[in-house]
Parts: C-alpha cells; sequence; structure tokens
C-alpha cells in the first residue's frame, strides 16, 4: 500500500510562497490501477513524483508497504527506486539509441549481465509486440510505438509500482484506447500497482479501480471509481463526470419541450441490475401520468453499468409522486434534475 500521511509541497518563486501540495492523506491499495485527476496546476503530477522521491515533500510522510520512505538514507532510496518505474507523457526516449538500447538502459545501470539484458529485453519486446522494432530509431516510431518502448522500459526490472504521468495525453484516442489497454494487462497478469495523473476521466472511466479529485493541491474526493461516478459528491467532481456522463439537461432540449416547467424534469440513475430492468415501462403502465423521455446514455465501469436518463412527468403531482417512489423501491436514484445553461 502506498500512503501519503499529511503530505504538503511548496515552492519559493519571486518571493512568494506558492503551495502546490496542502496537508494531502491518501492511501492507494496494493495490486490497484489508481487514478488522480485535476485541472492544470491541481498538484497531481507534484503529488505522483512523491512516490519515488523525485520531490520531496516538505512536510508529511510517504509509507510504500510500511517503509518511510523519506526517511530513507540515499543509498536505500536508490535500491528502493528499482521497483518504481514511470512512464512519461512525452517518452522521454534517448533519441541516439535503438529500441533495443532504451529498453535495456535500467538493466545496464543496476548491472545486469548481457545475456540477463537479452532476455528480459525479448521477454518485454514480445509483451508489447515491437519485436520488428527492436533496432529502429525512436524517430522511426509512431506515437504508441513510442509509448510502448516507454513502458517496456518502466518495466524492465521488474517493478512493483508503476507510474503514469498523463502516460496517454499526447496520443490520439485509438492509441490511448491501445496503451490502456496494454496498462491493464499489466495490471492483471503481473499485479502491479499503477498510478495514473490524467486530466481525461475517460481515461480513468476506462481503466481506474479507485480515483482521486485534486483542486488546489488538496485531495477535494476519493473513493472507488464506481462510487465516484454513481455518487460525485464535490462540483469538480461532478464537471469532469459531466464529459463523460451527462450530469445536466442540455438547454436546448428544454428549450424544444412543449411544457418547459423545469421542475416537471428529473434525472434517473441507475446502477447495476437496475440499469437493465424495464422500470420505465412498468411507470407508463401502472401510473396515470405522461412521462417524457428526453435524453439518456450510458457507460460501463469495471463490468457494473451506470445509466442516467432525464425524463419529464406531467400529471396529478400526487401521482407523480408514486411513481418516483415506485422508482425508487425498484433501485433507481431520483434527482430534481439540473439544466446546462
Amino acid at each position: 500500500m502506498i500512503q501519503f500521511k499529511n503530505i504538503s509541497k511548496h515552492y519559493q518563486l519571486k518571493g512568494q510562497t506558492i503551495r502546490a501540495l496542502d496537508q494531502v492523506n491518501l492511501q492507494i491499495p496494493d495490486g490497484s490501477i489508481f487514478g488522480i485527476i485535476g485541472y492544470s496546476g491541481a498538484g497531481k503530477s507534484t503529488l505522483i513524483r512523491l512516490i519515488n522521491l523525485l520531490e520531496r515533500p516538505n512536510e508529511g510522510q510517504v509509507i510504500i508497504n510500511n517503509t518511510d520512505f523519506t526517511a530513507l538514507s540515499a543509498k536505500a532510496l536508490r535500491q528502493e527506486r528499482a521497483n518504481i518505474g514511470m512512464i512519461f507523457q512525452h517518452f522521454n526516449l534517448l533519441q541516439t539509441k535503438t529500441v533495443a538500447a532504451n529498453i535495456e538502459m535500467p538493466m545496464k545501470l543496476l548491472g545486469w549481465s548481457a545475456a540477463e539484458r537479452e532476455k528480459r529485453l525479448n521477454e518485454l519486446l514480445e509483451f508489447i509486440d515491437l519485436k520488428h522494432k527492436k533496432d529502429a530509431y525512436p524517430d522511426e516510431l509512431s506515437g504508441g510505438q513510442k509509448q510502448r518502448v516507454g513502458i517496456a522500459r518502466a518495466l524492465a526490472n521488474h517493478p512493483k509500482i508503476l507510474l503514469c504521468d498523463e502516460a496517454t495525453s499526447a496520443l490520439d484516442p485509438q492509441t490511448t484506447q491501445s496503451v490502456l489497454e496494454l496498462l491493464k494487462k499489466i495490471n492483471r497478469e503481473q499485479g502491479i500497482t499503477i498510478v495514473m495523473v490524467t486530466h481525461e476521466m475517460d481515461v480513468i472511466e476506462s481503466v481506474c479501480d479507485y480515483v482521486a479529485v485534486m483542486e488546489h493541491g488538496q485531495v477535494i474526493e476519493t473513493g472507488s471509481t464506481l462510487a465516484i461516478f454513481s455518487q460525485p459528491q464535490h462540483p469538480t467532481t461532478k464537471n469532469f463526470i459531466q464529459t463523460v456522463l451527462q450530469q445536466q439537461l442540455p438547454v436546448n432540449i428544454l428549450n424544444n419541450l412543449e411544457n418547459q416547467n423545469q421542475h416537471s424534469i428529473y434525472c434517473l440513475k441507475f446502477l447495476g441490475k437496475s440499469a437493465q430492468e424495464t422500470v420505465i415501462q412498468a411507470v407508463i403502465k401502472q401510473f396515470d401520468l405522461s412521462l417524457n423521455i428526453l435524453f439518456a446514455n450510458m457507460t460501463e465501469i469495471n463490468g457494473a453499468v451506470i445509466g442516467q436518463m432525464f425524463i419529464q412527468l406531467l400529471g396529478d403531482p400526487a401521482i407523480i409522486q408514486q411513481a418516483l417512489q415506485f422508482l425508487e423501491q425498484n433501485g433507481v436514484q431520483v434527482e430534481q434534475a439540473g439544466v446546462q445553461g
């Protein structure tokens, strides 16, 4: 487990103190894919660089598997860092070295023999499906291929933790998805804990088991990805989720309604089993009211389906309340809908 205890980090810039992190407390479970999301300047990249102490906190402790990294000697820290791999947004490959040489570099630094390096290199090239590019140079590779080489290099020493700092933000959507699938494979087959920094909520949705949302150097919300998507609490979290799962009714849909009474519009949230049941059809059959489906979408997170639907209910207020109670009794979350301006 990775633990941040009362972590603060600040910098001096032109006579001013910039607080990059402010009393952060966070736990990252072993073997999970953990996402850290926030807008630019939120402190997420600073936080991930504290895990291998590329940055040192001004206050607090970084504890990994009961070892306080902030208390280690320089020699002990170097030894522990061998268990942590890192991949970067812009690949950080040596342009004058071949694919093979880039991947072998960390093994050379740790004194592996030529035979050991060759064996591990072939394993990694097979794993990332780039054996045919062994002798190519970075300029001859696509962006996705460069990132795969970066991943292989990070895996060279059999790390227990893999850090990903905006690892997909320089890639196109299709390549991003292939890299994310590779990271899921690494986590699934090798049990490596993966910590991902991103500003893209669809990355969190695709691969992460847990997520922490950051703002102004603080963790403002954290939990399982499913819980955060289904019941976001903080406005910033809701804004991120809005990019993947519509949280408010678009105003143009409201403008096209014959009856524009906003108080008659509800947001229904379906989770798991309720997302696959015909509760809306049951409401229409059982209650004497008018039900207008305005907008709906659905996503899947870790095998669980989250659905969302905006409806308009018109009719006797007492019957509407009965219908809403019926929905809630059948596992549907019901909220008065917001309207996107």
